[in-house]
This record gives structure tokens, sequence and C-alpha cells, in this order.
């Protein structure tokens, strides 16, 4: 096999290998431990930027996945291990490959049983990279699960505040989303007899005669993805998981664990039942509408500064919900776009956020106040991820919340023969870049201005490696911010085919 068929495999395997170099080394040698998992997780960086180059765009708008291997697994179910990305899952896996680089680099102060921590960390890594390379739905399925052992412990273990509750609901809500989506496989190979996830997108649904009823399958599937994004009223375990994290487990879970919900609603739920989606679209972006309003609307309540930050991820999680299920090509590659630009946004928000707690011993907002003059360079960097988040232009917040609301009343999802509901809750989802902005403005001035308090005084500024994963983490949000054809070509691609399939 050559570096095409063989280089994902690499990508998703190397941290695992690293996982398991780190549990025979001693918890006395943490400083090896670290450097070992650096080491893991930079070459899949590495590799995953160099599949990005090479991305042919013109195969991939023909919907041809790149980079796959496909070998028999399982003949007897017809279970292949069989990985490929196209040009929705590319981004994301790119993103991946940089958080689980730069969360090692995050983590670099951690010394409670590091062998531990650092080999649950590549292996969360490991298991998100396959959820967006798996081409078989049950391999995407069982890399779904894995995820789920390395989060329990890390949060129970290394988190703070009630840890082992925040652990607990967690598993919890993924695991009764998990029952749904394997009920909604299950009917789906009873159905088609193939767990080939590009087969059943080609073929369609309709040609198959269904075993139980298509909007059915279609409704136990997007449970599972509706948990992890989070949709309404399935997110209360993130404000808890967030806040009790610790904070390299917040950056992977805001930065990329939520986007496995998106992802699954446009690579599954869209793809395999287009007429399905759009005859229950208004229902959807109903939902985004709540999830962007509430979602702002309890941010602004928020205290802890890091249960604030989840709660916007719940309002911007709505952004990528509305923009899927309004069903066009521009709305769907906003949400896309808006996953990615998420991910770094947020991520960098909870890594300062980190930064902050860690360095003043606090994370009360009314407790905390005027640290501009006493930690600047923090306060410099929070505010740049603080602008992405409110989508001011330069920034790929605002590219991709820009493209997603243009899409979004561009839609023609009818409701009762009209196309005015979807224009009508676009607007009303417009309301929640202006709280955005609120909050944000909000917790800026409450934390970093206004007179300065003497007992942070003398409090430690970010340090040499911290200014370093900040400045990358500023630098993607710029670049994308400043040409977004960069990933917007690429997304473009993968979107168009499922576009096709929905009649748009």
């Amino acid at each position: 096999m050559n570096f095409n068929n063989t280089v994902l495999s690499l990508i998703i395997f190397l941290p695992m290998m690293g996982a398991l170099i780190i549990a025979c080394i001693s918890n006395s040698r943490a400083k090896l431990i670290k450097y070992v998992a650096a080491l893991f997780t930079l070459i899949p960086l590495i590799l995953g930027v160099i599949v990005f180059i090479k991305f042919d765009r013109s195969a991939a708008m023909a919907g041809v996945m790149q980079f796959d291997a496909n070998l028999s697994w399982i003949p007897l179910i017809k279970a292949y291990y069989h990985v490929g990305l196209d040009g929705i899952s590319m981004p994301l896996f790119l993103l991946m490959d940089l958080l689980g680089f730069l969360v090692v680099l995050i983590s670099w102060k951690i010394d409670l049983r590091p062998r531990e921590y650092f080999a649950w960390l590549l292996l969360l890594e490991a298991s998100i990279l396959g959820v967006f390379a798996s081409l078989d739905i049950l391999l995407f399925f069982i890399f779904w699960e894995i995820e789920v052992i390395p989060m329990f412990f890390l949060i129970s273990i290394w988190g703070a505040g009630r840890k082992e509750y925040s652990a607990l609901k967690y598993v919890l809500y993924t695991l009764f989303g998990s029952a749904m989506m394997l009920a909604g496989i299950l009917c789906l190979y009873f159905t088609t007899g193939s767990l080939s996830m590009v087969d059943i997108m080609h073929n369609g649904i309709g040609s198959y005669v269904s075993v139980v009823p298509t909007a059915l399958m279609f409704f136990l599937l997007i449970g599972g993805f509706a948990v992890k994004l989070p949709v309404f009223p399935f997110h209360t375990w993130l404000p808890d998981a967030h806040t009790d994290a610790p904070t390299a487990v917040s950056v992977v879970l805001a930065g990329a664990l939520l986007k496995m919900g998106g992802y699954g609603m446009i690579r599954i739920c869209v793809s395999f039942f287009p007429a399905v989606a759009r005859q229950y679209a208004p229902l959807f972006i109903a939902l985004a509408v709540v999830n962007i309003i509430y979602g702002a609307a309890v941010t602004l309540k928020q205290t802890d500064i890091k249960r604030l930050i989840a709660y916007s991820s719940v309002s911007h999680m709505g952004f990528v919900l509305l923009g899927i299920f309004a069903l066009t090509q521009v709305s769907m590659v906003g949400a896309t776009m808006q996953m990615v630009s998420h991910g770094l946004i947020t991520g960098l928000l909870f890594a300062t956020a980190g930064l902050v707690m860690h360095n003043t011993h606090e994370r009360d907002i009314a407790k905390l106040g005027g640290l501009a003059r006493q930690i600047p360079m923090i306060t410099i960097i929070f505010t740049i991820a603080g602008l992405g988040a409110m989508g001011v232009p330069g920034t790929s917040g605002f590219i991709a919340e820009f493209m997603t609301f243009l899409g979004s009343f561009q839609s023609n999802v009818l409701f009762h023969g009209s196309t005015l509901f979807a224009h009508v809750f676009t607007v009303i989802a417009i309301l929640g870049i202006l709280m955005g902005a609120g909050y944000i403005l909000w917790l800026l001035q409450r934390v970093f201005y206004g007179p300065p308090q003497d007992k942070f005084n003398g409090v430690h500024d970010a340090d040499k490696l911290e200014r370093v994963y900040s400045a990358i983490f500023i630098i993607l949000i710029f670049t994308i911010g400043l040409d977004p054809s960069i990933l917007t070509n690429i997304i473009k691609t993968g979107i168009s085919p499922i576009i096709h399939l929905i009649g748009g």
C-alpha cells in the first residue's frame, strides 16, 4: 500500500501507539512522558498538513473519497475497515490533529499521574480522528464509543469541583444518545444490508425496502448526534463537563468533540435521508434558534468564567444546526466553517481562561477585575479570542456566521407551503450575535478592566510556551478570517454532492 492508502491509518493510530508507550513509562519520568506525547501528536499533525496540501479538490467535487483504505474486517456482516476524507471531514480531521498537539502543550504543567493523563489524552485524540475518517458506519460507531472512556477518566480524576458527577453525567448522556444511534444503525443495516457509508449515500435509502419507517431511523440516528452537539434540551451535560474538566480537556471538548455531532448530522442524517431531512427541517431550524437565543441568554447570567464560555458554546452550536437544516450549499458550508472556527476560537478562550484560573487561583468573575495591568499578555490573547467569538470582521468567526446566516436566509425549506418560516427564524437567530457581543464585552470588562486589585499583584503572565500555542490559535483565526477560501473551496467539494441529493 502506498502513502495515500496508509497515511490516515498512521495518523489515527500513532497517538494510540504513543499512549501504549507512555503507559510503560514510570510516573517519576514526567518530562519524558510529555516529550513522547508531544512527539506522537506532532507527527500526526505534520502528516495531516501534508494530507491537506495534497487534497485534490477536483476529485473531491466528483464525490471521490481521498486517502482511503478499505480492508475486509468482519466478512460475515460485510464490515470493513474503511477510512477516507472528503471536503467535509478534511478540515475537521486537520483541526483535531492540531488540537491534539496543542493540548499536550497546554497540559505541560500537569504533574498529577502524568502517565495516565497523557495516555488518556492521546487515546481521546485517536478516537475523535477515527470518527472523522470512518466510512464504515460500524467503525464510526466504535470510534464514537471509545471516546467516552478517556473523557470519563480525564474529567473524574484531573477535573475540579463536582468532577465525578460531571464525568458520570457526560457518560450517561452520551450512552443514551449512543443507544439511540446503535438502534438506528441496526435498522439501517437490516434495511440496506450494508455498513458502507459511501454506498448507502450513493444508492439512497429510498432504493431499499425499509424494515422500519425511514423517519424513525433518521430520528434514532440524529438523537445521538443531538446529544453530542448538543441540541436543546439535551445540552445540560455540557456546562457541567466544561466547568469541571481540566483546561486541555475543555479545549478538546469545545474544539473537536462537539463537532462530532454536527459532522454526524451532515454525513449520515442529511446524506442518507435527504427527503426526511427536508421534511423535518423546520423543526430543527426552530430548535437551532432556541439553542442560539436560550444559550446566549443563560450565558449572560453566568458568574463562573468557564461556565460562561461553556454556555456560549451551546449558543454557537445553534448556528451549526441552523446552517445544516437550512439545506442550502452556502449555509452548510457556513455550518462546517462554524465548526472549525468555533474549535479554534473557543479552544483559545478555554486555554486562556485556564491561564487566568491557574495564575490567579480564582474563577468567580465577581472576584476578578483589573487584571489588564497585571497580566497584559493574557488580556490581549483573551480579548482577541473574544473578538473572534463576537464575529468581528477579519476573524474566522465573522465569515462562518455570515455564510451561515446568508445561506439560511436564502433557504427554500417549506413550512405549510411557505419559505417565510426560515427567513423569520434566521432574523431571530441574528439576535444571538448581539447577545454574544453583550456577554463577551461584559466578561472582558469584569475580568480585565476596572481598578486593579492588590491581591493579584505579582500574578504571573503567560510564559513562552503559553504564548507560542496562543499565537498558533490566533494566526489561524485571522488567516481563515482574511482568506476563507482556504477552507471554503475544500468544504464546498464535500457539500455539493449532498446538496444534489437534497435537490438544491
